[in-house]
């Protein structure tokens, strides 16, 4: 994964499916919208955040069966990758032109349209529906050689020929998810244009229930296996059981599509649509897409690679940065998104150090919640896989998400760091800048990983991929931060530094408390069941909290008390 944003596409499950493309892709999207008024910004934020944090507790209840039903090695990657693909080929393809070229003219058509939008519309949903129609049908029947790109040499060797022939058999299933991966996201940004933005937040929750439905049947009729390839009536409920859920999600938004008043109708007059002065705009933003899924590709093939080897793969990697993200996406998009108008206003104005101070404020405001739940991660490393993934056939392999979620949990802190700077560019119009500095990021995260990954054993793959993650985000947010320092002439770098060195120190003390409650409970039961993991995790938290509370108190790390003040002022309400 290299360069990460969330929203608008998938399932539940986007942000282990290559969310970093994404994450590029949504951000010339929000900003014409996010323009018309400070309070329908922070209304909409609200209802995206509450999706997102829905779909978020459906999709970890999804991943928890997938991982009671197929476990956590080659056999669970064998369905996994062949069901991340579609996601990733989306994005590569279509996902950056459908955002940052079609949706701004969307946008542009209703205003200055004398038919509100209305014909151009017709055009995109009929131009994307022919396209993707298209590249869906030449995917199915190229599926051997397009999956021979994700999966590593290791999976064409005769002992994992079972598991080869299944991942091809899971592709054709799977790949006609493309279309609707597609539609979903053209017919969830036509609604967002029209101020709806509700619907495609939650639509994919229905996918996830699908997906539930689906592995209990599977759990029920199959029962849990970590081994061996996949008979025919497994691939068939798996498979159809994934692109139903797609296809569901999809077809929610149709009555509300009809709703906000559009009435669709093919049309096929494409020439002088208009789309050429805004395609050299998005021109980009579509190369930055292309530039993470290229990194991603090789990511996966990597992992790939060591679940063919019997170690640590795609499924721990996945299921991992899942995990590790929470946070990203309930407080870092939601702060992102509710500051991106107001620095767009600073930017037009031409007042670039108040735009500055404004950043570097919402970054402080981040990393203060960010960065202790980032140092809490590693303690409770084995007791979050130990509740999340120790189930059916994953219950002797949840010890094995640990060190990646570890890893991953430094990558957090830095991907925060430069996923909100580069606000900071979108805000001025530079997608030109963050191209090249997402070049500097990816570039780093495949050598990273090529390097890291050999000099390891299999065991240990995952946690070089996420390591591999973390330094390409070292990178981003150190280059981005001196790039958009020298442009703004200050991002008020004496205040950050000094709120950096109190919160760390306060963050250290707290977190090394809970490691040493976290050990001694470790030395007193050093296999605890499900609810005596649950048990101590919540006191080990609890004491965490406590001290961190604390010592922010004595050491006057004023973003953390105020939101603690804020918090509790509602809660008494």
């Amino acid at each position: 994964m290299s360069g990460e944003r969330e929203r608008g596409t998938s399932s539940g499950a986007l942000d282990e499916r290559g969310a970093e493309a994404s994450e590029a892709i949504g951000s010339d999207v929000t900003a014409p919208e996010q323009k018309s008024g400070g309070s329908s910004i922070l209304a909409n934020s609200a209802v995206m955040a509450a999706g997102t944090m829905f779909s978020r507790a459906s999709g970890f209840i999804r991943s928890a069966l997938l991982v009671a039903a197929l476990g956590s090695g080659l056999h669970a990657d064998v369905f996994n990758i062949a069901n991340t693909v579609p996601n990733m080929l989306y994005i590569l393809l279509a996902g950056g032109v459908f955002n940052a070229v079609l949706v701004p003219q969307l946008v542009k058509a209703q205003k200055k349209d004398a038919d509100g939008g209305a014909a151009y519309t017709d055009r995109i949903i009929t131009l994307a529906g022919l396209f993707l129609g298209l590249v869906t049908i030449v995917l199915v029947l190229a599926a051997p050689l397009l999956m021979n790109l994700y999966l590593s040499d290791k999976w064409y060797a005769a002992e994992n020929a079972a598991q080869l022939e299944s991942a091809i058999d899971f592709a054709r299933w799977c790949l006609p998810q493309v279309f609707f991966y597609g539609m979903f996201v053209l017919v969830g940004q036509v609604l967002n244009s029209r101020g709806s933005f509700g619907p495609m937040m939650w639509a994919p929750i229905a996918n996830n229930i699908i997906a539930i439905t689906t592995l209990v049947t599977y759990l029920v009729v199959f029962g849990p296996s970590d081994v061996g390839g996949f008979t025919t009536g497994q691939e068939v409920l798996l498979g159809l059981g994934s692109t139903l859920g797609i296809v569901l999600q999809f077809l929610l938004l149709l009555p509300v599509l009809h709703k906000t008043g559009v009435r669709y109708r093919p049309r096929f007059d494409f020439r002088g649509a208009g789309l050429s002065q805004t395609a050299r705009l998005g021109m980009w933003t579509v190369l930055f897409v292309v530039v993470n899924q290229v990194a991603y590709t090789i990511v996966v093939n990597l992992a790939s690679e060591g679940s063919g080897t019997g170690g640590t793969g795609y499924t721990v990697y996945s299921n991992s940065f899942l995990v590790t993200q929470v946070p990203h996406s309930i407080i870092t998009v939601s702060l992102a998104t509710a500051i991106l108008p107001v620095l767009s206003r600073y930017g037009t104005a031409g007042e670039l150090p108040e735009l500055g101070r404004t950043l570097s404020q919402q970054l402080r405001n981040a990393l203060a919640i960010v960065i202790p739940i980032a140092s809490l991660i590693p303690v409770l490393s084995e007791d979050i896989a130990h509740l999340l993934f120790g189930y059916g056939a994953g219950a002797d392999a949840f010890k094995d998400y640990a060190p990646t979620l570890t890893v991953f949990a430094a990558g957090l802190v830095f991907f925060t760091i430069h996923y909100l700077l580069l606000r900071g560019f979108y805000s001025l119009e530079q997608n030109r800048t963050v191209f090249f500095i997402q070049c500097a990021v990816a570039t780093t995260n495949i050598v990273a990983a090529l390097l890291l990954t050999r000099a390891v054993s299999s065991e240990y793959t995952a946690p070089a991929l996420a390591g591999a993650y973390t330094l390409s985000y070292l990178v981003g947010s150190v280059v981005s931060y001196v790039v958009l320092k020298r442009t703004l002439g200050d991002l008020d770098g004496r205040g950050l530094l000094g709120f950096l060195a109190r919160l760390v120190m306060v963050t250290v003390v707290a977190a090394a408390a809970a490691w040493l409650l976290r050990t001694a409970l470790g030395m007193i039961n050093d296999e605890p069941t499900m609810v005596l993991a649950l048990i101590g995790a919540a006191i080990v938290g609890a004491l965490h909290l406590g001290m961190l509370l604390l010592g922010a108190q004595a050491a006057q790390v004023k973003e953390l008390t105020t939101m603690v003040q804020q918090v509790a002022r509602r809660l008494r309400r």
